[in-house]
């Protein structure tokens, strides 16, 4: 993904029940009958139901995370299909909920695709294997003209496979960094190296998902642009052990807080830490830790052979999608659109700070004045990467977590850095399977 595309969604932002629907035929599956042929738009779906003589039987599984089922929460997910409900008298419609993050889809939806949930909401990095074992369905019709025209092209190019679109987007989904503002100034933040001279820091060196910041900083790639398979993970050489020694000096630094085990959370609580990395996820965490003193921005740089080098996350999206097993995909298609649409992105974020990818409702003036909402945008413009999905990116977790340890551990020494950085891009492009 180019970075250009990158930079859309911030001038955007600027300006358990496992009860399935049912399948069909497998002569109606995915794999044999493209999911556009069977998606439809509500207005096609409305536009049917007017020549029927009876109110439609409906049964929709949809599964979704705890947080948007639960009353303290706003409990977003059922007052959403309600509405849907309400607004659609021809489908008499029965719910089943189910519990599901959206990080855990590909695990839990293809254990088996035909008992799965209808609608779902699944982080894009899972898109891969949904595809793979057909239980995403790509979108077709109005649905897919409500994406396009209205949700940023870098999200749109995160469910995109093929040319083929796979959900709707309904949020960004990056990192980014908290801090104390009664420590920290607006140029202090710039630098990590200066943040570090100053207070402790947190930062979650023994995460794959974190850890890559540093080696893109330095040109480090992962799979070129993040979409070219063949190119595999490129970690090596000079600029790789550069970092390598940057990051053994890190965990050297007194001032370094390495963030496992909510030790960054517990520390900014204490008052012992005064910045961290993390999500809009953890902004009331963070707002209770901080109060008045909250700041949140785009990452820093760091030095690295006295030249500054910016720090870029891994970026992508969460997404809705639907099962291609669904019995009622017209109903299915119609109700994740509207969970992705307008009024319910609007609603999720006044339930639980959900960043809209919705470009009306980023206009919003108390969208654009909240601070999250400006970090992530500023982010995912200035200082983030597509966070690549092609499937040999499932090699780089594991070695990059284990890396992250050794460091740790100082088991990772000036002396062995070259050694151990080779080995470390060895493993990163060396298929799990073959080992």
């Amino acid at each position: 993904m180019k970075k250009k595309a990158l930079a859309l969604i911030m001038a955007a932002s600027m300006a358990a029940s496992m009860a399935g629907c049912g399948s069909t035929p497998a002569s109606n599956n995915a794999a044999s009958t493209p999911a556009t042929s069977e998606v439809k738009s509500s207005d096609a779906a409305k536009d049917e139901s007017k020549t029927a003589t009876d109110t439609k039987d409906v049964a929709l599984t949809v599964w979704a995370p705890s947080e948007d089922q639960a009353e303290e929460t706003g409990n977003w997910l059922t007052k959403m299909c309600d509405q849907f409900k309400e607004a659609h008298p021809e489908w008499n419609i029965t719910y089943t909920y189910g519990v599901c993050a959206e990080g855990d889809a590909k695990a839990t939806v293809t254990q088996d695709v035909e008992a799965a949930a209808d609608i779902y909401m699944y982080a894009n990095d899972n898109l891969t294997d949904l595809i793979a074992s057909n239980a995403v369905a790509k979108l077709g019709g109005t649905a897919l003209d409500y994406v396009k025209n209205n949700i940023p092209e870098s999200l749109v190019n995160s469910v995109t496979v093929d040319g083929g679109v796979y959900g709707i987007p309904f949020t960004s989904n990056t990192w980014f960094m908290y801090y104390d503002k009664s420590k920290f100034t607006e140029d202090d933040i710039k630098s990590l190296d200066t943040m570090l001279s100053k207070g402790k820091v947190a930062f979650p060196l023994t995460n794959s998902w974190y850890i890559a910041a540093f080696y893109v900083a330095n040109g480090c790639t992962l799979f070129g642009d993040g979409t070219d398979a063949a190119a595999g993970i490129d970690f090596e050489g000079a600029k790789a052990e550069a970092v390598t020694n940057y990051l053994v000096d890190l965990v050297a630094n007194k001032n370094f807080v390495n963030d496992g085990d909510s030790a960054g959370m517990s520390g900014m609580k204490e008052g012992t830490v005064s910045a961290l990395f993390t999500g809009s996820w953890d902004y009331g965490n963070v707002k209770e830790a901080l109060g008045d003193n909250i700041g949140a921005a785009q990452l820093p740089t760091i030095k690295i052979e006295g030249a500054d080098k910016q720090l870029a996350a891994f970026a992508g999206s969460k997404a809705i999608g639907v099962n291609p097993k669904c019995k009622d995909m017209d109903v299915a298609i119609a109700l994740a659109a509207y969970l992705g649409g307008e009024e319910a992105q609007k609603a999720h974020y006044e339930a639980r700070g959900i960043i809209p990818s919705n470009t009306t409702v980023l206009q919003d003036a108390s969208v654009q004045s909240d601070i999250v909402v400006k970090a992530q945008g500023d982010t995912i413009a200035n200082t983030a990467i597509m966070q690549p999905f092609v499937a040999p990116m499932g090699n780089y977790w594991t070695p990059a977590e284990n890396f992250g340890k050794s460091l740790l551990s100082k088991e990772v020494t000036h002396e062995n850095a070259a050694a151990k950085t080779k080995d470390l891009n060895t493993a990163m492009n060396t298929s799990v399977v073959a080992q």
